[in-house]
């Protein structure tokens, strides 16, 4: 199934108790397809970069079948930079440097070569830039699965509502859902987010674990606990790019299915925090997937 993913491609800057990296390729778009490309044959990508962004990078993306015709490059100007520290616990960062960029005037342009994509992952950019990539799409996808965050909840909050009504499934964190329907009860929450528009709502808890709602039905993916986590930068994009690649692979939106996609993207990132940015992710094995996979159904077993 055709699945098109559309966000950043961008350097990561990172600092880890366990070490730290000079520019390396980040970016929602990097994680997302990375993760998708694991399940289906291949991920089409619309993102820009600079001319600052090495061949070599590109060359890694394609060798995972994933597909760079929507990738601009504009001559003269820099790639979208973050730069983060990450704490003890992992869980509170501190936001170093964030340079824009070539993302400051990004316009996606869709291929004619990715129109009638059946699965659409909108990664977390401006909530107008969504909406222009759906309506640049000719006819609607079969699922269309949106990331953002509590920033757009600031100062974009009524383009983010516009959007909002127009995609399947949406994937955010646990103080987001609280932010974006004002309520502190994630059932609750849940509900009012629904009511928005999105007919799935995934709720993302970090280490502990992800929930997944639909209509009045509930499920509850637990983390695995792990020995050591190393960098967990593009665990969440990790994981919905695992999530909406299963979905794509299976051709199946039930719900059924989507629980069980959403393990599998659990999965994915629980991979990706083991190294630093994407290294790890680029070594998993179909066995090493099945194992942990299996790691995580014997975890919630009874």
């Amino acid at each position: 199934m055709s699945l098109l993913s559309i966000g950043t491609v961008a350097f990561d800057a990172l600092e880890t108790p366990y070490g730290k990296t000079d520019k390396i390729i980040g970016g929602s778009c990097t994680y997302i397809a990375l993760s998708a490309a694991f399940f289906v044959p291949q991920v089409n990508v619309v993102a820009v970069v600079g001319d600052d962004f090495p061949e070599e990078y590109m060359d890694m993306l394609k060798s995972k079948n994933i597909n760079l015709d929507g990738l601009q490059i504009k001559e003269g100007e820099k790639s979208f930079f973050w730069s983060g520290k990450y704490h003890n616990n992992m869980n509170d960062r501190d936001t170093l440097i964030t340079e824009l960029n070539v993302l400051a005037d990004f316009q996606p342009a869709i291929p004619t070569s990715y129109q009638g994509c059946e699965y659409l992952m909108l990664g977390n950019l401006t909530p107008q830039v969504q909406i222009d990539a759906i309506n640049g799409l000719a006819k609607r996808p079969k699922l269309v699965v949106m990331d953002t965050m509590n920033f757009w909840m600031n100062v974009a909050m009524d383009d983010l509502k516009k959007v909002l009504k127009q995609v399947d499934v949406l994937c955010i964190n646990d103080e987001e859902a609280r932010q974006l329907s004002e309520h502190y009860s994630l059932r609750v929450a849940a509900k009012r987010i629904m009511d928005m528009g999105p007919k799935t709502l995934i709720i993302k808890k970090g280490e502990h674990g992800a929930l997944l709602f639909q209509e009045n039905k509930m499920f509850y993916c637990p983390a695995l606990p792990l020995e050591e986590v190393f960098d967990p930068t593009g665990a969440g994009d990790t994981f919905v790019g695992g999530f909406i690649g299963y979905l794509a692979k299976t051709d199946d939106i039930s719900f059924d299915n989507m629980r069980k996609a959403v393990v599998h993207g659990s999965a994915m990132a629980s991979f990706c925090v083991e190294k630093f940015g994407t290294e790890r992710l680029l070594e998993i094995t179909e066995e090493e997937l099945a194992g942990r996979v299996n790691e995580f159904r014997e975890l919630a077993r009874f």
